[in-house]
């Protein structure tokens, strides 16, 4: 092989050892989402990708890692979708009302992701019988919220809160996106338009100064 073609050789397997990879994490969430944390084998996932359980095991080293992969990619896609959001917004009002939207937004064009995720976190108990990715997930989530409570308060624009009346109103605005997110599931033709407006009214009205 040639000085010449060798980078492009290379370059080319990588791509397709990317799209492999992309192509099994996906049929894993479907999966997933489909039948539930318990029932989804590698057989299963490796059925949906018309492929061998062993082309699987080529890519991952185990299940765990496939399936934490999937929570990985599922948390780099919010940030992705929700940061340069926040960061175009001027206010504190203006950042809570689309934090609220584009998540609502987000569960809603990422259905079968979301609904992994959320098996994936509420049932991948570690060794030591803990759920494995509960504590990350939590801080994750609400720090960015507490942030925004924090800074409208500072600002004058938000009632006062403590760092615990903060926690305590993150947890409810988190809770009530998560709450969404089970609605979404049971109603898969919820409007969502209707269920946003609404729920950024009410914490417009319960964290006006």
């Amino acid at each position: 092989m040639s000085k010449e073609n060798k980078p492009t050789n290379q370059r080319e397997m990588s791509f397709i050892e990317k799209a492999r990879r992309a192509q099994i994490v996906e049929c894993a969430i479907e999966t997933i989402a489909e039948v539930g944390y318990g029932q989804a084998s590698l057989g299963q996932i490796a059925k949906r990708a018309k492929i061998s359980k062993g082309v699987i095991s080529y890519h991952f080293a185990n299940k765990e890692e496939l399936l934490e992969q999937i929570t990985i990619g599922y948390y780099i896609a919010w940030q992705s979708y929700i940061a340069p959001r926040l960061e175009a917004q001027k206010s504190p009002e203006e950042m809570l009302r689309v934090y609220i939207e584009s998540n609502l937004s987000f569960v809603s064009e990422n259905r079968l992701h979301v609904y992994a995720v959320i098996e994936l976190v509420s049932k991948t108990i570690t060794a030591d019988g803990k759920l494995q990715f509960a504590a990350e997930h939590d801080e994750a989530i609400l720090l960015p919220i507490e942030n925004i409570l924090i800074l409208g308060m500072q600002e004058g624009v938000f009632r006062e809160f403590t760092k615990s009346s903060a926690r305590v109103m993150a947890l409810t605005i988190r809770n009530a996106i998560d709450g969404f997110t089970m609605e979404l599931m049971r109603k898969p033709h919820l409007d969502v338009q209707e269920y946003t407006r609404e729920l950024v009214k009410i914490f417009d009205i319960s964290t006006k100064k």
